[in-house]
């Protein structure tokens, strides 16, 4: 990654001494630099010919002065005047042609430039001063009429944005593409929320984020602030505050931040503004949505960036252990209700954690716990919350990890869980939540019904049974399965089917001439089990 401009997007730099000492048409006069070296990245802001005793009253900062050194006063003091009038007002440098009246610069001249940091700058070449203004101010005329252009295309992109109702995602994301600098937005507490980093990677962008971004005091104004030279700005509708957004400086020298990037931070803000008006979810739980599904789809370039964008979100990454919670609802039962109350209690619990909507009908929820804090009875009060909201949602738990990275493990282990509960499942006797020890025989069918491969199974090894009682009324099935469920027991089956022991060996050898089995056989007698299992779970589907 590069801390370079965007494509079709030219630096901002404004034209420097450098620069226009660089050009052909000074070039010609053999410059050299006599004093304030150091200082030839001022920028120049016109360029002013003169032959006056006292040039400073005529100017406003920023002139490059071209002069033969003809006015200049004979005494010390009167040079030293000329000098300090000069630096005074912010002149960017001294070019004298030493050719008519001077072929070298005077000592009290030189010293003077020197004690001021004015740049002196002796040209031993004949140079057509007039010529020099024509080239240096069309180019900056030229630099002025590409910024307006530069700051049109942002004025049009963000009310394109802005127009077609863009999230603050999409906002954060033009902004670091147009900037080419990494930009944060970050609400009242300091978590970073939304964070799109150019230039380098998250983890740089984030790390000790809270502690960097209270040491960066916030204004009322679009202003470079803090010990890292932030450029930020606030972000608000009618005096209420929502957050800020921040432009983070590159990392390579230079100036940080021009004109054009206040100008695109300012309507950044502003749009973001309009995003939070039109969309009502609020940009935590936006921010917390898709960090949660950045760690189900493990969709973090590296475990580094994943633990600071968590961090950044006031999860604790170090020192604690996570566990993966999912909440299946009903469609379209009180999403937005159960979502908030469950930030309710893990607040009040003192428990960090992120929440979010992963789909539709599913909340997940990822817990950071201390090492000593045990996560049984923090799932069960979230249980008790959401079963008093919507009684028919399903709390499911996967195991607990040791590092952030392993939570799509912990994720994919509830799912299962999820996936291998029926509907109305009844819940174990002493809790309120369903975890992976709950998944027995019955449970993993449920959860793989859907897969034609057992399906083909279950009907290879039933079919001419169920056949059988179709056609003649029999009810073969039924007495299979009490013979199974009594583990081969015979005696067991007849009093369970309210039949003779003689009727029921009779009809066990029906199924076995039926079926080609050997209901003797252990191995048989666990496939058919588990084939009548798979039917009791296709029909109850």
């Amino acid at each position: 990654m590069n801390d370079n401009p965007p494509a079709g997007r030219r630096p901002t730099r404004p034209l420097t001494v450098a620069d226009v000492l660089a050009l052909p048409v000074l070039a010609a006069g053999r410059p050299q630099v006599v004093t304030g070296v150091p200082h030839l990245d001022r920028p120049v802001r016109w360029v002013h010919i003169t032959e006056l005793t006292d040039p400073a009253s005529f100017l406003k900062g920023g002139e490059l002065v071209l002069t033969t050194g003809m006015p200049l006063p004979q005494d010390a003091a009167g040079v030293r005047r000329y000098v300090d009038e000069l630096a005074d007002i912010g002149a960017a440098a001294l070019v004298i042609e030493l050719v008519r009246r001077f072929h070298r610069p005077p000592d009290t001249l030189v010293d003077a430039c020197r004690r001021r940091g004015l740049p002196l700058v002796t040209l031993t070449k004949d140079v057509n001063f007039l010529e020099v203004t024509q080239v240096v101010h069309a180019l900056l005329l030229g630099n002025q009429a590409e910024a307006m252009r530069r700051t049109q295309r942002i004025h049009e992109a963000f009310t394109t944005l802005t127009l077609r109702g863009a999230g603050p995602q999409d906002v954060v994301r033009a902004a670091a593409e147009m900037s080419g600098r990494t930009v944060v937005l970050e609400n009242l507490v300091h978590q970073a929320l939304i964070c799109e980093p150019s230039g380098r990677t998250v983890e740089e962008a984030l790390a000790g984020w809270e502690q960097r971004s209270r040491a960066t005091v916030p204004g009322d104004s679009t202003a470079i602030r803090g010990p890292e030279g932030w450029l930020t700005a606030s972000v608000e509708y009618q005096g209420e505050r929502w957050g800020r957004v921040a432009m983070l400086p590159p990392r390579t020298e230079g100036p940080a931040f021009g004109p054009e990037d206040v100008t695109l931070l300012e309507r950044t803000a502003m749009a973001l503004t309009v995003a939070r008006l039109i969309h009502p979810t609020p940009w935590e739980r936006t921010a917390h949505r898709n960090a949660l599904l950045d760690l189900v789809e493990q969709r973090h370039r590296s475990a580094e960036d994943a633990r600071a964008r968590c961090a950044a979100l006031g999860l604790p990454t170090d020192r604690s252990h996570f566990i993966a919670v999912l909440v299946d609802l009903r469609a379209g039962k009180g999403e937005a209700e159960t979502e908030s109350r469950l930030l309710q209690e893990l607040r009040t619990a003192g428990v960090p954690a992120l929440v979010g909507q992963l789909t539709p009908d599913r909340l997940g929820i990822l817990l950071a716990l201390r090492t000593s804090q045990t996560w049984r009875p923090v799932v069960d009060r979230l249980s008790g919350t959401v079963l008093g909201l919507v009684p028919g949602a399903v709390v499911s738990v996967g195991s607990e990890v040791a590092d952030l990275t392993e939570s799509a493990r912990s994720f994919r282990e509830a799912a299962r869980v999820a996936e291998a509960t029926p509907p109305h499942q009844p819940l174990p006797p002493d809790r309120s939540f369903h975890e992976l020890s709950d998944i027995g025989l019955r449970r993993l069918l449920y959860a793989i019904r859907e897969d034609a491969r057992i399906q083909e199974y279950t009907e290879r090894q039933l079919r001419r049974l169920i056949d059988h009682d179709t056609q003649h009324g029999t009810d073969l099935v039924r007495t299979l399965r009490h013979y199974l469920d009594a583990a081969g027991n015979k005696t067991t089956a007849a009093r369970q089917s309210g039949l003779s022991r003689e009727t029921v060996y009779q009809r066990l050898r029906t199924i076995e001439r039926l079926l080609d089995r050997d209901l003797e056989s252990g191995d048989q007698r666990t496939e058919l089990h588990v084939a009548l299992t798979t039917l009791d779970v296709l029909r109850a589907d």
